[in-house]
């Protein structure tokens, strides 16, 4: 566990994303996916493991289909406070922009095990390569894994949706946006034409 990187990448008093130490929840191990309007749009998809979320970066969001695999960029470790974050990062800070919470809850280890016995699964999976596990959310259900690839660059993972009663045809995570959404507001305003000058 390691929050050298997230603290180095920013300015606690230019930005609201809070400076977080190491934690944990007590009881159930939690995960975020949080939707990120910085120099492009994406997915921040979070599992809490060893104190911290272990992230990744998902150009395209989730998928509900087994036959997309989604691209994820495992990025630096995240404090778990960084769970709850909603807010805008200002302009000149590492990844400027909107960030809101598109889903988020529970999971567990593939394996039938203890919590803790669970998280010590989970890390050696990650270790590994290949990480089982099952999203309970409110968008996000059933059995997933990530695994890292082969020739794609070091920190490239593909998020992957297993076949089972959760698994559609069809998935586009922009269909599944919160109407209060501040990112789709924004989006809204800054396309509007300017009104002509008189």
């Amino acid at each position: 566990m390691s929050l050298t990187k997230y603290k180095e990448k920013r300015h606690f008093n230019e930005t609201p994303e809070p400076e977080g130490s190491g934690g944990e929840s007590v009881g159930s191990l939690h995960f975020v996916v949080q939707r990120h309007d910085a120099t492009r749009l994406h997915y921040d998809f979070r599992l809490e493991m060893d104190g911290v979320l272990k992230s990744w970066a998902v150009p395209k969001g989730p998928s509900l289909n087994p036959r997309d695999k989604r691209l994820a960029m495992m990025v630096e470790d995240h404090p778990f406070s960084y769970r709850t974050f909603e807010g805008v990062i200002p302009k000149g800070n590492y990844g400027a922009g909107i960030v809101e919470i598109w889903d988020e809850g529970t999971y567990t280890a593939e394996e039938e095990v203890d919590n803790k016995k669970a998280e010590k699964l989970l890390l050696n999976e990650l270790e590994k390569g290949e990480i089982k596990f099952t999203l309970h959310g409110k968008k996000l259900k059933g059995s997933w894994a990530l695994v890292k690839t082969h020739g794609m660059g070091e920190n490239a993972w593909l998020l992957i949706k297993h076949n089972d009663q959760y698994a559609v045809e069809g998935y586009n995570s922009e269909d599944h946006i919160s109407p209060d959404s501040k990112i789709n507001k924004e989006r809204s305003v800054k396309k509007k034409p300017s009104l002509p000058q008189k």
